[in-house]
């Protein structure tokens, strides 16, 4: 019985039913049966021993393409269990997975790991990648795997066995005498994993992340094809590090956490300029493409999220209180109804359809872009608050999009061209695009996701633009589009979403009244470009290592005296920048210049005009700029007028003739 199997150039070859892609590659070719690590069989990767059991399509994976990267990174996640077991046997193997630019593994250990450890357990997976032990798959009975892994001690296999769906089969992966529990797939052997590997950190975590549960142990490692991109790699972590946020933060003193208000920022006055530059510049970008503004409480009744889905899958993030009223008796405040509660809104959706039902609506009132600059609660865990990255307080850049279904296409290039826009002018151009689809879990019917999976995927492919599909990482209401953009050191964040959602109207009672008098429910479109306030601005200062584009720097320049009888002259010029709209400040310290100029430099003030007795005497200045070497001398008015013409926010500058 023979099988057709179509390879990318379009030939179609016939083999014996079972044949496996091994068999198939080394038909070819000896060197290319020596770099193919797994295959991709009708588009799903799988493990290159799988048998082909039926007509297909056959696509080689290599170990240096985005796919065999992934597989290194998910086979050496296996070499850290097995080298963690060696080292230390009655320590228990939880899940590790395969995360953005590395992986990591949990384990179940009396003492926690250590730093120091890491280069002993570095060193035994060195030996395991040696040994080159072949990845081989079998198929075990559910019993049979629960009885196996409770008999090793292995408890949290046994639960992740019984976590599998009915329907799926158990996979045990085994890499010589040491297996695993996995889906696969895996590459040849141990040996595909290579040597350019390195474990992270350590830190601990809730087994499936539920703080009820037992604390684990997490290793943290990352793995590339090559050893430069490892040291690559390592180099942008030194230099991230060097360009923490946090640290510019208190060195600038642009913001401060402290534990009494905990993942919420307090922005001192030179912060609070650039968080109100941001807000400013957004809003007019808004403006300009026909948005309204709106504000909406922040304490809501919480059936607003039992109806919207949210509180079933969010609760555990959110703030709630109880909605009380004064009681006579000595008892206290009551519940005002049974179970009456009030939450701090972790999202402004369901504020927003509240506005947008109040009156009715017309097809010709469509579409309606509601923003608001919405103050956001989430209780995030501690482990998992990171600055201004990720807090309990955040304010979005939020909109929601209320349109016909035939307007779907037009709103999201019309939201693709203002998000490219917007990154642009904050310097960032490198950007790519994921459209999520369904998860797992969601609500709808499977009708509702395939009309609102294709929807978004037209109108993103009528845009022209390049995109990858990530399945399973859309929201629970509805698929969404994610843009990622790169830093200055090659860094990846994912900031801007735009979610297409028909779910949401239905369960709020969201409707417009259609052309032939029918009571019609609106697409919804939400969609954020910098995600939040604080995350953008904490990313920015990342990338630009607290320097800031000269529009957002809190301080724009610095006049800065040589001697006293140039005071005068200064204080004059200070207020011509600051009536220009300039943010300037004056140093009349008595203190020698080239310390003004290398404090100055360390604060990220883009701009010193230096003035001494000549310059009071010519009306001119000496003007040094961040970064460079030496010193312009201009007259004060040319200076003057060229800074403010630079400090021009992007969107405000005249467009080029």
């Amino acid at each position: 019985m023979t099988i057709k199997v179509t390879f990318p150039d379009g030939a179609v070859r016939d083999y014996a039913r079972g044949t496996t892609g091994t068999t198939v590659v080394e038909g070819i070719s000896p060197s290319l049966a020596k770099k193919t690590v797994a295959m991709k069989w009708n588009g799903v990767l799988s493990d290159l021993a799988d048998p082909l059991g039926e007509d297909g399509a056959i696509e080689f994976v290599f170990r240096d393409s985005p796919d065999g990267l992934g597989l290194i990174r998910h086979d050496a996640a296996h070499v850290l269990a097995e080298a963690v077991q060696e080292l230390w046997p009655t320590t228990q193997v939880t899940i590790g997975p395969v995360i953005e630019n590395g992986f990591y593994y949990d384990f179940k250990r009396e003492t926690p790991f250590s730093e120091d450890e890491l280069r002993l357990i570095e060193k035994k997976m060195a030996e395991i990648v040696a040994r080159g032990a072949a990845f081989t798959k079998e198929v075990w009975s559910r019993d049979e795997a629960k009885r196996v892994f409770a008999t090793r001690g292995e408890t949290f296999k046994v639960e992740l066995v019984d976590a599998i769906p009915a329907d799926q089969s158990i996979k045990i992966y085994r890499q010589g005498q040491w297996f695993d529990l996995c889906r696969g797939p895996h590459m040849r052997s141990t040996r595909d994993v290579g040597t350019a590997f390195k474990l992270t950190k350590v830190a601990g975590a809730y087994w499936r992340g539920d703080s009820r549960n037992p604390v684990l142990s997490r290793l943290y490692g990352t793995a590339f094809a090559t050893q430069k991109e490892l040291e690559d790699y390592l180099t942008m972590l030194e230099e991230a590090e060097k360009r923490d946020h946090r640290k510019i933060g208190r060195d600038l003193d642009l913001f401060h956490l402290q534990e009494e208000a905990q993942g919420s920022v307090f922005w001192h006055p030179r912060g609070f300029v650039i968080y109100n530059q941001m807000e400013a510049y957004i809003r007019r970008r808004l403006n300009q493409s026909g948005y309204v503004e709106v504000k909406t409480p922040q304490l809501m009744n919480a059936k607003f999220w039992v109806a919207s889905g949210h509180w079933g899958k969010y609760r555990e993030n959110m703030f709630v209180v109880p909605d009380e009223v004064p009681n006579t008796d000595e008892d206290g405040p009551v519940l005002k109804g049974e179970g009456e509660y009030m939450a701090l809104k972790p999202m402004n959706c369901p504020a927003h359809i509240q506005i947008f039902k109040q009156g009715i609506k017309s097809y010709r009132d469509l579409p309606v872009r509601m923003a608001e600059f919405g103050c956001c609660h989430r209780n995030e865990a501690h482990g998992a608050r990171h600055g201004l990255m990720r807090g309990r307080q955040r304010t979005q850049d939020d909109a929601h999009i209320f349109c016909r279904p035939d307007q779907v296409q037009q709103e999201t290039e019309a939201f693709c061209n203002l998000l490219d826009q917007v990154y642009t002018d904050m310097g960032f151009t490198d950007v790519s695009i994921r459209l999520a689809t369904r998860p797992a879990q969601r609500g709808g019917t499977e009708q509702m996701w395939d009309f609102v999976e294709k929807a978004l995927g037209d109108a993103l492919r009528a845009t022209g633009r390049d995109f990858q599909v990530a399945p399973g990482d859309g929201a629970f209401y509805g698929p969404k589009l994610e843009f990622h953009l790169k830093d200055a050191i090659g860094r990846s964040w994912q900031l801007g979403t735009l979610q297409l959602d028909a779910l949401l109207p239905e369960r709020l009672d969201a409707a417009y009244i259609a052309e032939d008098g029918s009571r019609q429910r609106p697409i919804m479109l939400h969609r954020a470009i910098l995600g939040s306030l604080e995350r953008f601005i904490g990313m920015m200062l990342e990338s630009y290592a607290g320097r800031m584009p000269l529009w957002l720097a809190p301080v724009q320049v610095v006049v800065a005296t040589i001697v006293s009888e140039a005071d005068d002259y200064a204080q004059k010029l200070v207020a011509r920048l600051k009536a220009g709209g300039i943010r300037a400040e004056l140093d009349a310290r008595n203190e020698k210049i080239n310390y003004k100029v290398r404090e100055h430099s360390v604060q990220k003030v883009p701009m010193l005009f230096v003035v001494g007795k000549r310059e009071a005497e010519e009306g001119t200045v000496s003007v040094r700029r961040l970064g460079t070497e030496g010193q312009k001398v201009l007259p004060a008015t040319d200076a003057v007028v060229q800074l403010m013409a630079e400090a021009v926010p992007p969107d405000l500058k005249p467009a080029a003739a």
